[in-house]
């Protein structure tokens, strides 16, 4: 059995393939492993922002049905084994290094994005889940989770400008190729969505001989365990695709109103840690802001993010929310992260060196909430000093 340090090392060595697009490699590795993929019941959700607080709480609702959940989600906040969840528990590091050295001394080809999806859907069949619940990592035609056969139910929460390099420039675009989860027979649950939006979707949809819903008129669960308006609507597709997998109205109730979820909207003391790394949930976390009726005067801001975000529209919604904003750059990452100093010029703030500088800063500004965002990288590194957590290195794949 392969150790989990030299498992992880071997695997973040294959960073530089990135999330590559294309499902050749993941169909041969899959294919000599004995078709995991093709073992598991499976739910399939794609989205820019919503999706993975959607699979968790199709998670939670599958628990609270009495089945066995496997949830594999990206990126981690501290620890890789965030990425793969059975019965609700980050999977174990024997588990893990097993699983992993599988995959990557039995397929040298796979890129760090698809060794990792490939060793969750092997750790998913050893644990005989009753039901695997698989977020997109990017787009969904493409993505190395699209080698699943038709699943039992599939979702697309939101489309936003998100990996406009890799995905295409515009809205329709990017939702062309989330659609691309479509299988034959299959009714996509689809989030709301502007009419070109959704045209395109459902062009490519029939194209695949599947169809789509709404979730136009489905009301959101009475309570809902992760805080914020969006979330409500996170939980009404959430709602359908746990009806799909069969589960009763109470225990798509109790898994909405159960699930947790961290690093979005999550309190920790005075700090409110958000996932926010585009536009779109940077306005979601502005909306939440605004919801609370704290004047900017209360509030403080810890900003940064990577080189590869839209962050001038982001700063411009979240800056005018805080008295005070401290610009850090998220350090380890695979990608390099945008100067703080290039923030400090458009909002005026203060920069520092560290995360554990910008948070002992926050702290002693004495605001009533800090609110630290624009990285999932960001988000971990404040997270696991807050928390005393352990970490493994960040990886935005």
């Amino acid at each position: 059995m392969s150790s989990l340090p030299r498992a992880l090392s071997e695997l973040y060595a294959r960073i530089p393939l990135g999330m590559r697009l294309g499902l050749g490699p993941m169909r041969d590795a899959c294919a000599r492993f004995g078709h995991p993929e093709q073992a598991l019941r499976t739910v399939h959700v794609a989205g820019t922002n919503g999706k993975g607080s959607v699979c968790a709480m199709v998670a939670e609702i599958a628990r609270a049905q009495g089945l066995r959940a496997g949830l594999y989600t990206s990126p981690h906040l501290c620890r890789f084994a965030e990425r793969i969840r059975i019965d609700g528990e980050p999977i174990d590091d024997d588990a893990l290094a097993d699983t992993l050295g599988r995959a990557l001394g039995h397929a040298p080809d796979l890129s760090f994005f698809e060794a990792a999806t490939l060793a969750a859907l092997l750790a998913f069949r050893d644990a005989g889940v009753d039901l695997a619940i698989l977020e997109v990592g990017m787009g969904g035609r493409l993505d190395a989770t699209n080698v699943i056969p038709a699943p039992v139910a599939a979702g697309i929460t939101r489309i936003a400008l998100d990996h406009t390099e890799r995905l295409g420039a515009t809205r329709v675009e990017i939702a062309r190729e989330k659609a691309g989860i479509a299988k034959p027979g299959l009714d996509l649950v689809l989030g709301p969505m502007p009419p070109d939006v959704r045209a395109a979707i459902d062009q490519v949809a029939r194209a695949h001989g599947a169809t789509t819903s709404s979730i136009d008129g489905v009301p959101a669960p009475a309570r809902v365990g992760l805080p914020g308006e969006h979330q409500k609507t996170n939980a009404r597709v959430a709602a359908v695709l746990g009806a799909r997998i069969g589960a009763s109205p109470g225990a798509i109730e109790a898994g909405v109103a159960n699930v947790r979820w961290p690093g979005r909207l999550e309190r920790i003391g005075e700090f409110l840690l958000d996932a926010a790394h585009n536009p779109d949930g940077a306005e979601a976390l502005a909306s939440h802001l605004r919801a609370l009726s704290l004047p900017p005067e209360h509030v403080t801001l810890v900003f940064g993010t990577l080189g590869d975000k839209d962050w001038a529209p982001m700063l411009d919604v979240l800056a005018p929310c805080a008295r005070a904003r401290i610009y850090v750059a998220p350090t380890g990452a695979s990608r390099a992260p945008i100067e703080p100093e290039r923030m400090s010029e458009r909002h005026p703030g203060v920069v520092v060196a560290s995360v554990a500088e910008a948070l002992e800063l926050a702290s002693a500004a004495g605001s009533s909430l800090t609110v630290v965002a624009g990285s999932l990288v960001l988000v971990g590194q404040a997270r696991a000093l807050l928390l005393g957590l352990p970490r493994d290195p960040p990886v935005a794949l």
